[in-house]
């Protein structure tokens, strides 16, 4: 078995919601998306399996193509949901990034369905008590349904109000301003927008055209 950890998505340690909608960018002027087949799938999700341990316990082993199975669809069709959700909440301009095209009744149920994982306490012998999760099938499920969760932590607390799409050119990702002077999701994009600045500037004319 072979198995990938690098995933061609952006990982900016955002909330994981939000590192699932931002598996979709712009490469060299074309759209990119790194859950697009199963191996992507599988990356994605050995990408952050650590963060998924960390978080919320769940012990996922490396994945490769042939084991991600149904769940690369169940990626795919909550990103779609989630990306559709924050464009709503951030009056987002941008042209939709990924198809279908869902109402926000479609998509509130697409994240309902998935959002089945619930917490336990879990407090073994002389160690702390941890907060786990569990869900319906399997492993695999369960990490769907954990980032499905804190999808509705993301859209029903503080960091609502904080979601920004990032306006840079050629950006498609989202981020939380988590700070006054945060306009961008990452430095690259705050680079660009300085040189496209500096552009319009110094050459006026073109821009007017």
């Amino acid at each position: 078995m072979t198995t990938d950890t690098t995933t061609s998505a952006v990982l900016l340690g955002e909330p994981l919601p939000i590192e699932l909608m931002n598996t979709v960018s712009v490469v060299r002027a074309q759209t990119q998306d790194a859950i697009d087949t199963d191996a992507g799938a599988a990356a994605w999700l050995n990408a952050v399996a650590h963060r998924l341990q960390t978080e919320g316990a769940i012990p996922l082993e490396p994945l490769d193509a042939e084991q991600v199975g149904p769940t690369a669809e169940h990626l795919r069709e909550l990103r779609s949901a989630l990306r559709h959700l924050a464009t709503e909440t951030t009056d987002d301009p941008r042209p939709a990034a990924t198809t279908p095209s869902l109402t926000r009744a479609e998509a509130i149920a697409a994240l309902n369905d998935r959002s089945q994982a619930w917490p336990q306490l879990s407090w073994p012998g002389e160690a702390g008590p941890t907060r786990t999760y569990d869900g319906p099938g399997t492993v695999q499920d369960l990490a769907v349904q954990f980032i499905a969760h804190q999808a509705v932590e993301l859209f029903t607390g503080p960091n609502r109000d904080r979601l920004r799409p990032c306006m840079a050119p050629n950006c498609l990702l989202f981020f939380v301003k988590n700070h006054s002077r945060r306009e961008w999701c990452s430095p690259v994009c705050g680079n660009r927008v300085r040189v496209a600045r500096h552009y319009r500037r110094h050459h006026p004319s073109e821009s007017q055209n």
